[in-house]
């Protein structure tokens, strides 16, 4: 994050203290932490008090306090506190006096507190409020507190405010970049100012490539926008997966002398989406593989590792993964750093609800919305702008970035217009996802201007958050997710933005490319199914998708069963970012190198069944064609009964498979002859080893299962040999059980014990089932699918020993060393 860090040596307090705990100085008895902080994650699971919802953990009202002395650098300049993300409901003083109330928890907020401040070398209190004691008021887990990032920033009079460098590439070839920069320059003096600007752009190579100085006079307490434009040769793009960032330093001088520079990361790209032949990104056609990311990271909460992202985006990079949708609301401004660094396409959400709130419990038959469970809503209209228009410029010179969305599945909350398109008081579950609307388009418009216009209408709203979003940035679309775009299209709402994202819609896409054509449409929210994407191969019009969801979030915990379920489990990543069947079927459909992976499943509890011809077929004809979020139930290993008949599951997207068991072929088939784009055997069981062989452009590529014994070793994987002395910097610890022959085990649980020698500091532990609500901050705990994972950072240099016990069988691991450095 940018500025000076402001994140060490915080006090907290989950109490309201007494009023003079603003200025006070004695808060030893607060806990001492630093941030970024989530108290949410650090309590138990209630299945009592808590809610489904926001993954039964609770909220509550946390104090925040720092101290830090008035420095001579100080005196007579603009100080600033950038707060990425607070959740929620902040108020922010500085000794003692209120600076702001800031009640959106995703949105960043800059604080003045100069005229705040005591005099040099006296001492100044930050007290942070937050109110999260309606923890019931989200569709998914929130966490509480101070949960990102917080800096200082030590300006001039004279200066470029935060976030007041905006640069954009309206020009790009192979043999020359144009970059345009818009510096904002503020003279916040009680003089007139001569200034000269000099900004500079450094290429990948850290070599300077172009630079461009201005001189301008600026009159006391105005404000100017200062324009530079660079020329690139022979510019490096950048690319998906394979990002080159130049870096952008803009120095403001004055009297000769340098009196501040703002450095910034940019990408020299271009793209556009065309509503007939979709996406276009530095000249080629190109297909948005996407994933929808809520912001935890499992056990660690919201207050996220940059490792724990890396990890997690890796592993979705190595699955094809190119697009990640921020759902549903801005992402933290290193998460988008960490986008650009690693070549990941970004759609930016705003917001979940505007004008009216959603159920958190019910979303899409609202019922109630009570204390608890009252969102955002009720700020929406005085903070709207601001917040969006502080999102958009502190994300607008991302590269990642390709289009603003400025709301999820907003129609469920003006339910007026959702009649109008006749799939309601009908059976839903069957025709809403898989039919055309049952009124025609001349219908549906002719009911919607029959109803009577409300005081907030889904359209006006619409223009206002993209004309806000205009006023800041041009340069990417804007785009809506929308749930009931039949209805979107004739209301006014789909009129305000540049493009159309359908919500689970993928059935209407011919519908809306022929009555709509001059609005360009994609997925924008789908299930993580074959046909999905086979929409998308067969419609160029159509660029790609964003599935629900990549990896499994807390919250939303009522969709698919009770307490003590903990989350939705609906990604291509469990909880732990362990790999999930869905995960191996998008890699083999996403990838181009050959793929294959393989599962199992007993036959009567499978999709299939064996006709009377012999043939394995589909219990439900053509029921992959209508499959939503929940993967079928399949099996990573071969231990089952004698004689019973297995089917045998491959993903791959080889053009042909060989099946064997026990080195002997059972039968070579061929993937033109699976319309469902899975390969299947119906095999007698043998104890043994099946193996797939598979064939692409002349290459192999083999998956194995094998019967496993009883549990005999456990392997201990850790993904780093070095992390740092840092609040980003962690190692994930992997125990996995293992037979006697090394075969991974995924049909036995046991309880691990880990152990660490060392100074660090253990995040949790996790094992990846939705299921498991036992106390993340804890060292133990049973395995799912025969492996389970902690997280540890490093708080001095030295050596971490690591293992990993289970008791019940008497069993240690191998012991893996993390060098910590500073």
């Amino acid at each position: 994050m940018r500025g000076i860090s402001f994140a060490k040596n915080w006090k907290f307090s989950l109490e309201e203290p007494e009023a003079p705990h603003l200025l006070s100085t004695d808060d030893s008895s607060w806990r001492t932490l630093d941030l970024p902080h989530d108290w949410s994650v650090e309590m138990s699971f209630d299945k009592e008090k808590g809610e489904a919802c926001t993954g039964y953990l609770l909220g509550g009202i946390g104090w925040y306090r720092k101290q830090f002395i008035s420095t001579e650098d100080m005196v007579d300049k603009k100080i600033n506190l950038n707060f990425d993300g607070i959740y929620n409901r902040a108020s922010i003083y500085c000794n003692g006096k209120l600076v702001t109330f800031h009640p959106y928890g995703y949105s960043p907020c800059v604080v003045d507190i100069s005229d705040c401040l005591n005099p040099i070398n006296e001492n100044n209190v930050i007290a942070v409020k937050v109110d999260h004691t309606r923890y019931a008021d989200s569709r998914w887990y929130t966490g509480s507190g101070i949960y990102r990032k917080v800096s200082m920033h030590i300006l001039p009079k004279v200066h470029i405010p935060v976030w007041g460098t905006y640069f954009s590439t309206p020009k790009v070839s192979d043999n020359l970049a144009i970059v345009e920069g818009i510096i904002t320059l503020l003279n916040d003096s009680d003089k007139d100012e001569n200034i000269e600007i000099i900004g500079r752009i450094y290429g990948p190579d850290k070599s300077l490539v172009s630079e461009q100085k201005k001189i301008c006079k600026m009159s006391k307490s105005e404000s100017k926008e200062i324009f530079l434009e660079f020329e690139i040769q022979n510019p490096e793009r950048w690319e998906i997966h394979h990002s080159k960032l130049y870096q952008t330093v803009v120095d403001v001088i004055l009297n000769g002398k340098v009196i501040q520079k703002e450095k910034n990361k940019i990408g020299i790209r271009e793209f556009y989406f065309d509503k007939d032949k979709g996406f276009f990104f530095n000249g080629k056609n190109t297909l948005i593989k996407g994933v929808c990311l809520h912001h935890d990271g499992g056990l660690v909460g919201a207050a996220v590792p940059l490792d724990v992202w890396r990890r997690r985006l890796e592993i979705l990079k190595e699955c094809g993964c190119n697009a990640i949708r921020t759902a549903h609301n801005p992402a933290s401004e290193d998460f988008l750093d960490l986008c650009d660094e690693m070549g990941f396409l970004v759609q930016e959400e705003f917001y979940d609800e505007w004008d009216f709130p959603k159920d958190k419990r019910k979303n899409g038959s609202e019922q109630i919305v009570d204390f608890i469970s009252r969102g955002h809503a009720e700020f929406f209209q005085e903070y709207a702008k601001q917040d969006l228009q502080n999102t958009v410029k502190r994300d607008r010179n991302h590269p990642c970035i390709i289009q603003w969305c400025i709301g999820n599945e907003i129609e469920w909350t003006y339910t007026k217009y959702n009649e109008a398109t006749g799939y309601f008081g009908m059976n839903a579950n069957g025709n809403y996802f898989w039919t055309l609307p049952p009124n025609s388009k001349e219908e549906i418009r002719q009911k919607i201007q029959q109803i009577p216009e409300d005081h907030y209408d889904i359209g006006k709203t619409a223009r206002k958050l993209t004309q806000w979003t205009k006023e800041v940035d041009t340069t990417r679309p804007v785009i809506a997710n929308c749930i009931l775009p039949s209805a979107s299209y004739e209301s006014g709402y789909i009129d305000e933005v540049d493009m159309v994202g359908y919500s689970y819609r993928r059935v209407i896409y011919d519908y809306g490319h022929k009555n709509y054509p001059e609005k360009a449409i994609m997925g924008t929210e789908n299930v993580a199914q074959w046909h999905e994407w086979k929409a998308v191969l067969d419609r160029e019009f159509i660029p790609g998708i964003f599935l629900w969801t990549g990896i499994d979030h807390m919250g939303e915990a009522w969709v698919q069963k009770s307490w003590p379920r903990k989350g939705s489990n609906l990604g291509l990543l469990d909880f732990a970012g362990f790999e999930k069947p869905s995960y191996h079927m998008f890699k083999a459909l996403w990838r181009e190198e050959p793929q294959i992976h393989m599962y199992s499943q007993v036959l009567d509890q499978s999709l299939y069944q064996v006709n009377d011809s012999g043939e394995l077929v589909e219990k439900e004809e053509g029921g992959w064609k209508q499959r939503l979020w929940f993967w079928h139930e399949v099996n990573p290993h071969w231990n089952y009964n004698k004689k019973e008949t297995v089917v045998v599951e491959v993903y791959s997207n080889c053009e042909e498979v060989s099946l064997y068991l026990n080195d002997d072929l059972i039968e070579t088939k061929y993937l033109m002859n699976f319309e469902d784009h899975i390969y299947k055997w119906a095999v007698p069981y043998q104890k043994g080893e099946v193996k797939a062989i598979g064939k692409k452009n002349g290459k192999t590529v083999e998956a194995t299962i094998h019967t496993v014994g009883p549990i005999s070793e456990i392997n201990l994987q850790i993904d780093k040999q070095i992390i740092y002395t840092e609040p980003d910097s962690v190692a994930h610890v992997i125990a996995q059980l293992v037979d006697e022959n090394g075969y991974v085990i995924t049909n036995q649980e046991e309880k691990i014990e880990f152990e660490v020698d060392g100074n660090c500091k253990i995040l949790g532990v996790d094992n990846g089932s939705p299921d498991n609500v036992q106390d993340y901050q804890q060292t133990s705990l049973v395995t799912h699918a025969g492996k389970c994972m902690m997280i540890l950072q490093g708080m001095e240099p030295g050596t971490l020993n690591v293992r990993a016990k289970c008791i019940n069988k008497n069993l240690i691991s191998n012991e893996g060393t993390v060098t910590v450095v500073s």
